[in-house]
């Protein structure tokens, strides 16, 4: 009988420490708690409150925010009209041999939209032909042209062949 007694013995001491550290963790957490509620509950009532949220209008000057992100000043603000031909951008074009088919046109800095040859473009201007890379507009379908709208050119997408080496 004297062989499980002594079985028993290290089988006990070894349980004690997980509860004794569960304990001592419990305790522990119980103990934070109340400094928390004590700090808490005798804090003064008439502690700076946050800001109040207030959903006023932003007053924004646009002159203010373009010089910001790097626009240059105007000579004045009440400068003449743009330019006609400035307002249009040619962005692309479908031809066929007679001169008809569409363009991709932005107006105003706006998203390009595609018209067709004959069709009204801005306040008083008429597509009338299309060519290779450019587009005819003008104050009527028959009347004068009264500019013609090219395409940018683009860099040639693969580079030419590499120039001679000439030795120093």
């Amino acid at each position: 009988m004297s062989a499980p007694s002594t079985l028993q013995a290290p089988f006990a001491t070894s349980l004690r420490w997980p509860v004794a550290i569960a304990t001592l963790l419990v305790w522990a957490l119980a103990a934070a708690s109340v400094v928390f509620w004590g700090l808490r509950l005798t804090a003064p009532a008439d502690a700076t409150a946050p800001p109040a949220v207030t959903n006023a209008p932003v007053a924004v000057d646009p002159a203010a925010v373009g010089r910001f992100l790097g626009a240059v000043d105007a000579p004045s603000a009440a400068a003449a009209a743009p330019d006609a031909a400035s307002r249009f951008v040619l962005q692309g074009v479908i031809a066929d041999t007679d001169g008809q088919g569409a363009a991709l046109i932005a107006v105003d800095g706006k998203p390009a939209r595609p018209f067709r040859v004959g069709a009204s473009i801005g306040d008083s201007y008429v597509l009338q032909s299309v060519g290779t890379r450019a587009a005819t507009l003008g104050s009527g379908a028959r009347g004068p042209v009264a500019f013609t709208l090219k395409l940018p050119e683009r860099p040639m997408a693969i580079p030419g062949p590499p120039g001679p080496v000439r030795a120093p």
